[in-house]
């Protein structure tokens, strides 16, 4: 459709903005956990029950948010990666590495965007991003809401 040309700075506000996201979308176990609690189970609930509550959310919210960014980054951000790697490419020259040091690091990152234009790795890759910090956030809420 339209192509966003990104430098460094848009490149950490895209990153902020990213994370407030999966913040936001994380929350919403809390919540969850807790409706379900007061509402369900009478204000009463195990935590394995509510473990089960907040990692059907936590997978809801990550399917959803996977599923938004392989839509944008596909119709919005087709360039998305090669800027990514070139806003990269320019802090890690601005840090001072040695040559040999700033060779390696740029071919790793050359390596990762070469496999994340596959889809299916971008979709799992991006899955890594959400998940784990949701099934994480479960288990603590689920500890915080837990009553007998």
């Amino acid at each position: 459709m339209f192509n966003m040309d990104f430098e460094s700075t848009d490149m950490d506000m895209a990153e902020i903005i990213g994370y407030a996201g999966i913040f936001i979308a994380l929350t919403s176990i809390f919540f969850g956990i807790k409706k379900v609690r007061d509402d369900q189970y009478n204000g009463v609930i195990s935590f394995g029950k509510a473990f089960k509550v907040g990692f059907l959310i936590a997978l809801i919210a990550s399917t959803l948010y996977v599923l938004t960014w392989m839509v944008l980054s596909d119709l919005y951000f087709p360039d998305f990666g090669d800027q990514y790697f070139n806003a990269e490419v320019e802090k890690l020259r601005a840090s001072g590495l040695g040559e040999q040091e700033l060779e390696t690091q740029i071919q790793e990152m050359r390596s990762f965007m070469d496999m994340y234009q596959n889809p299916l790795v971008k979709f799992f890759m991006t899955y890594i991003e959400i998940l784990p910090p949701g099934i994480l956030l479960s288990l603590i809420f689920a500890a915080v809401l837990k009553k007998k």
